[in-house]
C-alpha cells in the first residue's frame, strides 16, 4: 500500500512538473477537436451532396444563403438579408400573365474563397447553370429550374439580381449557394457534356483540400474517404475567426464503436449521426453514474419515423384494415419502453417544433389506441378470428409484412413491439430485414412493400410535395423517381400541396397546411410513429455548440465552439 501511494504521489510530481516546463502540451489538446461519426461522406461536392453526414462535414468549410438556426427562424448566413417586401429588396413582376418574382441578394462584405479570391455573383451564376446541366448528378434539380436569370453589374459584382419563374414564399430556400467559377468552371466545361464525367473531375473529387473551393470558417486540409477529414482555420474568412484550430472528423461505421472510442480518447465528440437515440440514453446514464467528461445534449427534431402503407396492397387498400391497424398500435408504449419517452409520439407528418403544428382533435383525426374499436372495424371489414387467433376472410389469412432497414438495433426492437401488439387484434405481423441501399433503392421506389419502417427528414414549414403529390408516385414510366412511395392519390391533396408554396400570407399557408393533415389523418397513407430527438455527445465544459433539430446542422455554428 505505502508503495503505491509512493508510486502515485511520483507520478502527480512528474505530470505537474511537465506542465509547467511544456504547457504547449495542455494547449495543443484544447486546440484540436476530434468528432466520431458513423456515416461516410458521398462527395465533398456541395451541389451534389446527398446524404447527411455529406451536409454536416461540409457546414464546416462552406456556408449556404440562409440557414434555419436552433431558434427555427431563418437569418442570413453569407448574405446582408434575406430579401423582402418590406424594403423592396423583393418583388413580384407579372408577365405574360405568370406571377413571377425578383430579388435583390447582396453577399456580405469580404465575403471570399479560401484562396483570398471574392466571391461574386459569377459564382452564383456558374452554381445555377451546373444545377441546371443534366449530366450533373444534382439531387434536387428544381431548385435550380425554378431560376429564370441571374444579373449583376461588374461594378458591383456582390450584388445580385435573381428572377425566379414562379412567385413562391419560399423562394429564398430555392436560391442555390455560389460555387468558385474560377475553379469550376474550367472542369464543367470540360466534363459537362457526357453523364456524370463532371462528378469524378470536379476539384472536389480530385482535390478537395484547394483552399479556393472552401468559404466558410474553416477550409479542408486532408480527407480520406472511409477514414477522416481534417478541418483547419480558414485565414479569409470574413466572420468570427474559429477558436478550434484542427477538427478532425473520423469515420466510424458502427455507432456501437463510438462510444469505446470516446473512453479511449480516440475522438472527444461524437456527431449527431452517431448513436440512436436508446444508445445515447443508455450512454447519459453512464456518464452520471461514472462521472465521466462527457454531456450528451438532445433536442427535438423534425425526423419524422413512420410506417409507408402501400396503397395498392389488396388488403391495405381498405381504410378499414388501415384505422383497425391505427387503433391496434400503442404508440405511448413504444415510445416509452425504447426512448423512456423522450420521443414526441407523432400523429401526422408535421414536427411539434414546426410552428403549422396542431394535435388539435377537431382538426385532424387521431388514433388512441383502442383494441376494441380496431377489432370491430375488422369484424366489419370480413376478417374474422380463426381457431390459431389470427383473421381470416374467403380462407385467405390477414397476413402482412413490415420491412425495415436492417443493422439498426432500434428498428428490429419497434418491429417486435408492433408485431406483438397487432397479434392481439388478430394480424399476423411478418418481419424483414433489408439493407439500406436495397430498401432505399429497389424496394421502396418500385413499390415492392406491404408496409415500411422508415425515417426522413425536413424543415419547419416545407411542402409535403415529394411524399404526398400523386405526379411523384413512382413507376416505371417516370423511371421510379418521386418519394410519394405510398401511391397516395388524392385530387384535394394535389391541389392544397400544388398551391402551398405560392401562398406568401403565413396564416392562409397554416390553413392549407391543416386541410392536408385532415386528408392524410383520414386517409392514412402512412401510420405514424414518433418523432425523434437528436442526440450530440460533446466534452465536459465545450462552449458555444448548440444542437439543432432540423437539416441546418450545428456545424454551420463551429465558429463559436470553443473547448
Amino acid at each position: 500500500m505505502r508503495n503505491k501511494i509512493l508510486k502515485n504521489i511520483s507520478h502527480a510530481i512528474f505530470t505537474v512538473c511537465l506542465f509547467l516546463l511544456n504547457p504547449l502540451i495542455s494547449i495543443a489538446h484544447i486546440d484540436e477537436l476530434k468528432i466520431g461519426i458513423n456515416q461516410d461522406f458521398d462527395t465533398l461536392n456541395p451541389a451534389l451532396a446527398g446524404t447527411s453526414a455529406a451536409k454536416y462535414m461540409l457546414f464546416f468549410a462552406y456556408r449556404p444563403l440562409v440557414f434555419l438556426d436552433s431558434d427555427n427562424l431563418f437569418k442570413p448566413v453569407v448574405v446582408k438579408k434575406i430579401p423582402n417586401f418590406t424594403d423592396k429588396s423583393a418583388k413580384t413582376v407579372v408577365e405574360k400573365g405568370i406571377k413571377k418574382l425578383v430579388a435583390q441578394w447582396e453577399f456580405v462584405n469580404g465575403f471570399k474563397w479560401g484562396d483570398g479570391t471574392l466571391v461574386t455573383c459569377k459564382d452564383l451564376y456558374f452554381s445555377w447553370q451546373l444545377g441546371l446541366n443534366t449530366h450533373v448528378s444534382i439531387p434536387n434539380r428544381s431548385t435550380y429550374e425554378d431560376i429564370e436569370a441571374i444579373n449583376w453589374d461588374e461594378k458591383s459584382p456582390t450584388k445580385c439580381t435573381v428572377k425566379y419563374k414562379v412567385a413562391k414564399w419560399n423562394f429564398f430556400l430555392n436560391t442555390p449557394p455560389p460555387l468558385p467559377a474560377h475553379w469550376e468552371e474550367s472542369v464543367l466545361k470540360r466534363h459537362g457534356q457526357t453523364k456524370e464525367d463532371y462528378d469524378r473531375n470536379t476539384w472536389y473529387q480530385k482535390d478537395p483540400t484547394k483552399k479556393g473551393l472552401w468559404n466558410g470558417p474553416y477550409v479542408l486540409s486532408e480527407a480520406k474517404l472511409g477514414s477522416h477529414l481534417i478541418f483547419t482555420p480558414n485565414e479569409h474568412y470574413f466572420g468570427k475567426k474559429p477558436k478550434i484550430k484542427k477538427i478532425i472528423i473520423r469515420v466510424l461505421s458502427h455507432s456501437g464503436t463510438l462510444e469505446a472510442n470516446l473512453r479511449s480518447k480516440n475522438i472527444d465528440k461524437i456527431a449527431r449521426m452517431g448513436l440512436s437515440l436508446d444508445q445515447a440514453l443508455s450512454f447519459a446514464k453512464k456518464v452520471s453514474s461514472e462521472e465521466l467528461p462527457y454531456e450528451v445534449k438532445f433536442q427535438d427534431g423534425v425526423t419524422y419515423v413512420h410506417i409507408d402503407i402501400n396503397l395498392s396492397h389488396p388488403i391495405l387498400k381498405d381504410l378499414s384494415v388501415r384505422k383497425a391497424l391505427s387503433y391496434g398500435l400503442d404508440k405511448k408504449e413504444l415510445v416509452d419502453s425504447i426512448f423512456e419517452g423522450k420521443a414526441h409520439i407523432a400523429y401526422h407528418l408535421t414536427s411539434p417544433i414546426d410552428s403549422l403544428y396542431t394535435e388539435s382533435k377537431s382538426k385532424i383525426a387521431i388514433y388512441e389506441s383502442d383494441k376494441r374499436k380496431a377489432k370491430k372495424l375488422l369484424d366489419k371489414a370480413g376478417w374474422s378470428i380463426g381457431p390459431d387467433n389470427f383473421r381470416y376472410k374467403n380462407g385467405e389469412k390477414l397476413v402482412l409484412t413490415l420491412v425495415a432497414a436492417g443493422g439498426v438495433k432500434v428498428n428490429e426492437t419497434i418491429q417486435a413491439i408492433l408485431q406483438s401488439q397487432w397479434k392481439s387484434i388478430g394480424v399476423d405481423l411478418q418481419i424483414k430485414l433489408e439493407t439500406g441501399r436495397v430498401l432505399f433503392t429497389e424496394l421502396l421506389p418500385k413499390r415492392n412493400f406491404d408496409m415500411a419502417l422508415y425515417s426522413w427528414s425536413s424543415f419547419p414549414e416545407e411542402s409535403p410535395e415529394s411524399t404526398l403529390l400523386s405526379k411523384n408516385i413512382p413507376t416505371k414510366e417516370n423511371t421510379w423517381s418521386g418519394q410519394n412511395f405510398s401511391g397516395f392519390n388524392n385530387t384535394k391533396i394535389d391541389k392544397l400541396v400544388a398551391g402551398y408554396d405560392f401562398e406568401f400570407d403565413y396564416e392562409k399557408r397554416k390553413k392549407a397546411m391543416q386541410d392536408i393533415l385532415k386528408i392524410y389523418t383520414d386517409e392514412i397513407p402512412a401510420i405514424p410513429l414518433y418523432f425523434r430527438m437528436e442526440n450530440a455527445v460533446i466534452p465536459k465544459g465545450m462552449k458555444g455548440f448548440q444542437l439543432t433539430g432540423h437539416l441546418f446542422y450545428e456545424s454551420l455554428k463551429s465558429e463559436d465552439w470553443e473547448l
